[in-house]
């Protein structure tokens, strides 16, 4: 099985340069985990929703998020994804093996892995995705094991 039979090809994206206001709206608003920089159309970092946290400080932080004098509206400090992105990122191509790709994620403790192709981002792959079709699979393992206890071989 390859990358690109599990990744997700609509990838959402961040400038170094955007606010990590923008990164707070995608992770709430669009429901994303990993969101890669590009800059001049090229990957140069990624940003997860624990390196967003991670710079706003613990919850007890009150000078991370401001609000106003009524309360009832939040915005995050200023502050620009450069200065909160991972660089040197690890990054897998459409014909990587999606095994090779869950080993590099596993010893690399990362969440997820952009997918270029002549250097351009196509898609990202994501331990999400890699689980879910760890799922099916053993899924339909245990059905088969299941078939072949009771004495069908197939159905």
């Amino acid at each position: 099985m390859r990358v690109e039979e599990l990744m997700t090809s609509n990838v959402f994206t961040i400038d170094p340069h955007d606010m990590i206001d923008r990164v707070f709206f995608l992770i709430h608003y669009e429901k994303v985990r990993h969101l890669p920089v590009v800059e001049k159309g090229k990957v140069v970092g990624m940003v997860s929703d624990r390196d967003m946290y991670k710079a706003l400080g613990p919850k007890s932080n009150s000078n991370a998020i401001e609000s106003n004098k009524s309360g009832t509206e939040l915005h995050v400090i200023p502050k620009k994804v450069q200065n909160i992105m991972r660089r040197g990122v690890i990054s897998v191509t459409p014909d990587t093996l999606a095994s090779d790709a869950a080993a590099m994620m596993a010893d690399h403790k990362i969440g997820a892995l952009p997918v270029l192709k002549d250097d351009k981002l196509v898609g990202i792959l994501s331990s999400t995705d890699i689980l879910r079709v760890f799922s099916k699979l053993e899924h339909a393992r245990e059905e088969r094991e299941l078939r072949i206890a009771n004495g069908k071989s197939h159905t």
